[in-house]
């Protein structure tokens, strides 16, 4: 789907095997600048595959993928800078267990932007003010709820100043009542203009965050709308099947 708006990243004819399984299919998605897309599906449908390409954890077999209107590098000092670009978020919070959350925070920037460490330090503060948990900075992960965590983790990854912010399921290993704090803190880098392509099954986030909702199964993009329309009048069975079964829960 073309989106109106400049496009920030570009996937075209996508495709993406593991070993026999055809796991990305022909997929063709744009996401423009200030744009937040939610992607929606079953299980294995190739959601959490599409994020990871996208900053080249995985790689692909055939078909293009731009961002800022440059091919995704191979390897090397381009693939380092490419990554610094594109923030990630994961089901698990990935931080450094031995040290500090100020410290997971501010090490990119020191490391790979070479940033100055009291810069990085006040910057990495106001991030933590930012997703709520600034009294935490001198405490190491495992002192942390799982929901601050991945407020860590979101801000350490808001820290490189990226592009674009790509979430994983960043809700799925949260206790229940941890979820809506993470949500918060992500409706809130929505409203403020980032860049997100976001994969969650928290279809309340996706009806009032995303400006498009991306709903792929068995590999492919089935259908992609605003979410008034995906939520009220899916266009295809396998959305509606889809729909039928979780807004039962």
């Amino acid at each position: 789907m073309t989106v109106s708006g400049d496009p920030l990243v570009v996937l075209e004819n996508v495709n993406k095997y593991f070993g026999d399984l055809h796991v990305l299919k022909d997929i063709d998605l744009e996401v423009a600048r200030g744009e937040v897309v939610v992607v929606v599906g079953p299980s294995g449908g190739g959601k959490s595959t599409l994020c990871r390409t996208i900053n080249r954890l995985e790689t692909i077999d055939s078909g293009s993928i731009t961002l800022d209107g440059m091919p995704l590098p191979a390897e090397g000092k381009a693939l380092a800078r490419l990554r610094s670009e594109v923030g990630m978020v994961f089901q698990s919070f990935n931080l450094f267990s031995h040290k500090t959350i100020l410290q997971n925070v501010t090490l990119g920037p020191v490391k790979v932007r070479k940033t100055p460490k009291d810069k990085a330090e006040k910057e990495a503060l106001e991030l933590l003010e930012r997703v709520g948990i600034a009294a935490q900075a001198d405490k190491y992960p495992a002192q942390l709820s799982g929901g601050q965590q991945q407020r860590a983790a979101i801000a350490r990854a808001l820290a490189m100043r990226p592009k674009l912010m790509l979430f994983d399921e960043p809700t799925s290993a949260l206790d229940p009542e941890m979820v809506s704090e993470v949500l918060d803190v992500m409706t809130g880098l929505a409203e403020g203009g980032m860049t997100m392509i976001v994969v969650t099954h928290e279809m309340g986030f996706a009806r009032s965050a995303a400006q498009r909702v991306v709903f792929m199964a068995d590999g492919q993009i089935i259908e992609e709308s605003s979410p008034e329309e995906f939520f009220t009048e899916p266009r295809t069975d396998r959305a509606r099947d889809f729909l039928s079964k979780i807004l039962r829960h």
